[in-house]
């Protein structure tokens, strides 16, 4: 964790260059401090994920239509204001990556922030973590 997952009509494919988004939004998540200056996430734990959905329908369906959902699920015990930060630094980013073609038709872009308070089940096997703490 944390896992930043991009859901979006396939036909936004040829019109935002989703590797380099996921690449800009992991190095944004990277980016990012809490109040005490502490990476708010870790390296080994980043992962931005991007699906195309294969059918979808967007709206009453007689436009032109996209959209682009992005979640980010990560651990409890951050604060509001870390939440904000990244919200807000995330948002710019696909803001930024979605601009042209929402000047061009319409296109939804939302994203959520969940946080897993209450996990009652967490299994990692991972060799990510390792190549980063012992870096640290």
């Amino acid at each position: 964790m944390p896992h930043l997952v991009l859901l979006y009509t396939a036909d936004l494919e040829a019109e935002v260059p989703m590797g380099t988004l996921c690449r800009e939004l992991a190095d944004t998540m990277l980016e990012q401090r809490d109040e005490a200056g502490k990476a708010v996430f870790p390296k080994g734990g980043t992962r931005v994920l991007a699906y195309p959905a294969a059918h979808s329908a967007v709206a009453d369906g007689q436009g032109d239509y996209g959209f682009l959902y992005a979640n980010l699920r990560m651990g409890s015990g951050r604060s509001q204001a870390v939440h904000q930060a990244v919200g807000a630094a995330l948002s710019a980013v696909l803001a930024r990556h979605t601009e042209a073609v929402r000047a061009r038709r319409p296109v939804g872009v939302t994203l959520q922030i969940d946080e897993s308070p209450g996990q009652v089940f967490d299994a990692k096997h991972s060799s990510l973590h390792p190549l980063f703490n012992k870096n640290s």
